[in-house]
């Protein structure tokens, strides 16, 4: 049984109780949540070596980082060192979105890589391998795209995008009103090319009931992709998002009734003012299911500061609501991103999920904060570099610039404020 028909008959799992110690609650708040699908819990029943990450309502917003090689950077070595490197920055999640050669052989890879929860795209294999097998993504073989659901769940993959909110009504709806970007979701292209080509329903949509009775048998978490998110501002809370949600909370309602753990994927170029009602309309129309966001960037214009620009639309989205957001590195939109672009997305938007669980009151984050305001009163240089997010860098930045015997730092030097007012308030300065 999965963790959410479990949870409906009453029982507390390990994987609840897990869950429960991990966030600083308790674990009946975990099994009521799952039971009411407002919580997931991530892991594969058939894969030993993960630990079970849950999402969702009153626990920490979490982050996902993306890894896998492309067709023009095809080193499976270059991928398993950004792994590394987003797990030590502190994501809780990967997705391996591979779409160059032998991409069975490193999800299996990844998975072993880590103990942290892989999800994948399935259509991306589909579409890469139905080039090489048949000639072209149009081309595509919809028992093939069925198998490589199987398959990927059978490895262990702990979650899914699945692209089945895009039907033809959605393509006419998309088709009538016109859009700047069109579609951008590379699932997305894959299936509008697949049901243009050959006037077909979506399989996905068509035979969804085949998916769940996949994600059932593992516990799968489905992840309901977002194939008609919007590519730009222009295009945000457009009809033809507004049909795919619709379309998606119909879908999550299937799932729910199926027993089946589910969340839902977001957009996208989102301007800042329209990040909480884009929220609000998902939590409503998609019974209140985890809401996995991919930015949200709040402006078109910053080729290079990408991670800035989504940070903030990290921030007002997980402040509003969302509990999982996609990392974007400096990269996106430029190029494939190298480890130290890896770093600086999982940084960034671990700051923006961290600002929002202060404002949610996510039990331990305001703690946090309150510690590093003490060890800055204290001038406690070793306990605030604890305490940063990114340790090594501050101890690094700490280190330049600066006499190792001095209290201050060479910002302010003999005239640091700390030290002046605790003097004359004859406060007391002692290390926390």
């Amino acid at each position: 049984m999965t963790q959410l028909i479990k949870a409906k008959n009453g029982e507390i799992t390990e994987n609840m109780r897990y869950v429960a110690e991990q966030e600083g609650v308790s674990p009946e708040y975990i099994r009521e949540m799952v039971a009411l699908g407002q919580i997931v819990i991530l892991g594969n029943k058939t894969r030993k070596n993960v630990k079970p990450c849950g999402i969702g309502k009153g626990l920490s917003t979490k982050v996902n980082a993306n890894i896998g090689n492309s067709p023009d950077c095809g080193s499976f070595e270059d991928e398993l060192i950004k792994l590394v490197t987003a797990e030590k920055a502190g994501a809780h999640a990967f997705m391996e979105l591979s779409s160059g050669a032998n991409i069975d052989e490193f999800r299996r890879q990844a998975l072993a890589a880590t103990e942290l929860p892989v999800g994948t795209v399935t259509i991306y294999q589909a579409g890469v391998e139905s080039i090489e097998k048949y000639g072209s993504i149009v081309n595509m073989d919809v028992e093939y795209m069925f198998e490589l659901i199987e398959r990927h769940a059978k490895d262990g993959v702990d979650f899914m995008a699945v692209h089945a909110a895009l039907n033809m009504d959605v393509m006419e709806r998309l088709k009538r009103q016109g859009r700047v970007t069109d579609i951008v979701s590379r699932g997305g292209s894959f299936l509008t090319g697949w049901m243009l080509h050959n006037n077909k329903e979506n399989p996905y949509y068509e035979q969804f009931d085949r998916i769940l009775e996949i994600a059932k048998k593992y516990d799968v978490v489905l992840s309901i992709g977002d194939a008609i998110r919007p590519g730009c501002l222009a295009d945000s809370l457009d009809r033809a998002q507004m049909q795919g949600l619709i379309l998606v909370g119909e879908l999550v309602q299937r799932a729910l009734e199926a027993g089946v753990q589910v969340m839902v994927e977001g957009p996208g170029h989102v301007p800042s003012d329209q990040i909480p009602a884009t929220v609000l309309l998902q939590k409503q129309l998609c019974h209140k299911v985890p809401y996995y966001m991919l930015g949200n960037l709040v402006t078109d214009i910053a080729p290079g500061y990408d991670h800035i620009t989504a940070a903030i639309g990290a921030h007002i989205a997980a402040a509003a609501g969302a509990d999982f957001i996609c990392y974007v590195t400096p990269a996106e939109h430029l190029r494939l991103p190298n480890a130290e672009d890896v770093h600086e997305g999982v940084i960034a938007t671990r700051l923006a999920c961290h600002a929002a669980d202060i404002v949610k009151k996510v039990p331990g984050a305001w703690e946090w904060d309150l510690k590093m305001a003490k060890a800055r009163k204290a001038l406690d240089w070793k306990q605030q570099i604890a305490l940063a997010i990114d340790p090594e860098r501050a101890a690094k930045i700490r280190a330049e610039r600066n006499d190792s015997d001095s209290e201050a730092c060479s910002m302010c030097g003999g005239h640091c404020a700390m030290k002046i007012v605790s003097h004359y308030l004859g406060t007391t300065v002692n290390n926390c």
